[in-house]
């Protein structure tokens, strides 16, 4: 499956990427956070949410969409 990960705030500083193309087989967010995690070491200790096709998602949830996002946290104002 051809998925784009887009990525926003700190998690972009962290991988020098606004967004980037991936051949991806496996079937969970989890899965494919694992495979960033491998890519980019810090990734893991960064706390962000996960969204897929623009709508946020557990990581346990399955891959059906070809656009996820990683958001930082958002600060109130």
């Amino acid at each position: 499956m051809h998925i784009t990960v887009k990525y926003f705030g700190q998690i972009a500083e962290v991988t020098q990427l606004d967004e980037e193309s991936l051949e991806f087989s496996g079937t969970l967010i989890s899965e494919l956070l694992d495979l960033l995690y491998s890519k980019y070491k810090v990734l893991k200790n960064k706390d962000f949410q996960v969204a897929q096709n623009q709508e946020l998602v557990s990581i346990e949830t399955e891959l059906t969409g070809n656009e996820i996002a990683l958001l930082p946290p958002f600060a109130g104002g």
